[in-house]
Formats: structure tokens, C-alpha cells, sequence
């Protein structure tokens, strides 16, 4: 089992997630750090401030030099897709290789109504995130890419420079969807993230995809698993590390710490130290 830590960029200062991207740098036992894709503070104040993610990712790429780091996870909504794709190359280079691509189908109306961006009903959501996943996975791995989607369409699309990943950095596809968005994990993912309301819960998500690889012709563990869980420094650690040590046993392979605002350097330390009982 693996770990990270994952820092909403909302209520917050660059000071304060640069140095806590830091610190997990620094330590070992954390394999990566992620962020979020969103232009509103989510689940509390939405008046708040709010980072906008892949700038920042980019900022916090050249803060680190270990770590691997994401977006977990990217509304497809948000960009077209072949902007997302040349944006994914950069930060791959900028990073040296480091970049895990997260992907959603999207789902905030607060945000899209706001900014006028269309989310659409259900079904053509997802149909369009199954073009724009491809479209990226071309983009990034291809020389030319032609695709001819409903809503995605590409002819002999180029996206230079490529990142240093090849065939192209691993997808990460988050979400509970059993019928669109794990069958989209089956099909292109590396990884798969969701943040489980409970064990149960888990273990069913985990075996509707596995067969789903299955119907594909996919071996199920090319699609790692990572799931979400929080750590409250008032609550202390013990029910952070129970948790944890439950998704061990269970089979999950990477589990993220998500760290609470205000954001202090310190508390990674104290993470990594509950969690070294574990490994």
C-alpha cells in the first residue's frame, strides 16, 4: 500500500499548499499529491477564495522534485479536451515525468451556471467524456491524431511537445458511476479513485469494475485503486489510521490523506508518522 496527500486549493493561501506540498516532498513514504479542479470552494463556502487547479499544479510541480502529482480530478466540462491534453504535456515536462491525468465527467451547476460552461443532462455527459478520455489518451500518445466523435472531433491532431511519460502519464478516472464512468476506468484508466461511503460500498464499486475489465478483455489489476480519507488534527489520528489499515486488508494500493484547512506544514509529519505503523 501506498499514500499521498491531497490539499483542496479553496480557503486558503499559495504559501500555505506550497509548503505542505513541501513537506510530503520530503518524506518518503508519501508517493504523491494532488489538488482539485474546481472555481468555487466545494462543501462550505462557496464566496471563498479558490485556486484554479492546473496553474497551480503547474506552479506546485516546480515546488517538488519527487512527488508524484495530480488533479483529482478534472471536470471534462471545463476544456476542450485537446486543451487539457497540451496542458497534461506541459506539466509532465515541467515535472520530469510526474504527472497522474485526473479525469471526471464533471458535475458542479453551481460553477457552470456561473461561468455560463453547458452541463449537460446525464447521458451526453458521459458520452462525452468517453470522446474526450480517448481524445486526451491520442493526443497524448500519438503523433497525429483523428477522431471522429459526436462531440469530439480531431484530424490529425498534433500536441507537442510530448510528455515525458510514454506511451502518456497514467489516467486516473474518479467515481462511483457503475454503468458510464467505471466501464470509461475499464477501458482507459490506470487508476481508479472514489471516496467510498463504506467498505461494502468499496468492495462492490471494485467488483463491478473488475467486470467490466473483464467484459473488455482487460486484466483488472492494470486499474490500481485509490481511494480518499480525511485526516481532522482534532480528532487525532487513530481513526485516520484504522481506516487506512481496513483499505489495506481490503486490497486498495494507494489511500490519499486529505488534509484539512488551514493548511500547516506540520501536520504532514504527524501523517506520515501514524501511517509508518502500516507499512
Amino acid at each position: 500500500m501506498r499514500f499521498g496527500i491531497k490539499t483542496a486549493p479553496q480557503h486558503t493561501g499559495w504559501d500555505e499548499m506550497a509548503a505542505v506540498w513541501r513537506a510530503a516532498d520530503a518524506i518518503e513514504l508519501f508517493d504523491s499529491a494532488w489538488n482539485f479542479d474546481h472555481f468555487y470552494p466545494i462543501f462550505s463556502d462557496s464566496d471563498g477564495p479558490c485556486f484554479e487547479g492546473w496553474t497551480m499544479l503547474a506552479a506546485l510541480a516546480t515546488q517538488t522534485n519527487r512527488i508524484r502529482i495530480g488533479c483529482q480530478v478534472s471536470g471534462m466540462v471545463y476544456r476542450h479536451p485537446a486543451v487539457l491534453a497540451n496542458m497534461a504535456a506541459s506539466i509532465d515536462v515541467i515535472s520530469g515525468g510526474r504527472l497522474d491525468v485526473g479525469l471526471g465527467a464533471g458535475w458542479n451547476e453551481q460553477e457552470c451556471a456561473a461561468y455560463g460552461i453547458d452541463l449537460p443532462p446525464l447521458k451526453e455527459r458521459f458520452d462525452r467524456f468517453d470522446e474526450g478520455v480517448e481524445a486526451i489518451v491520442g493526443l497524448l500518445s500519438n503523433t497525429h491524431t483523428t477522431l471522429e466523435g459526436r462531440y469530439v472531433k480531431l484530424t490529425d491532431a498534433r500536441c507537442e511537445p510530448k510528455p515525458v511519460q510514454r506511451p502518456h502519464p497514467p489516467i486516473v478516472i474518479g467515481g462511483k458511476g457503475r454503468t458510464r464512468t467505471l466501464r470509461t476506468a475499464a477501458r482507459f484508466a490506470q487508476q481508479w479513485n472514489t471516496v467510498p461511503s463504506s467498505m461494502d460500498e468499496w468492495r462492490e464499486l471494485r467488483a463491478v469494475l473488475d467486470q467490466h475489465c473483464a467484459d473488455l478483455g482487460r486484466d483488472p489489476s492494470e486499474v490500481e485503486s485509490s481511494v480518499n480519507v480525511r485526516f481532522d488534527r482534532t480528532n487525532g489520528v487513530n481513526a485516520m489510521v484504522d481506516a487506512v489499515g481496513a483499505y489495506g486488508e481490503a486490497g486498495v494500493e494507494l489511500v490519499i490523506i486529505a488534509l484539512l484547512q488551514p493548511f500547516d506544514a506540520d501536520d504532514v509529519e504527524v501523517v506520515a508518522k501514524a501511517l509508518e505503523q502500516l507499512t
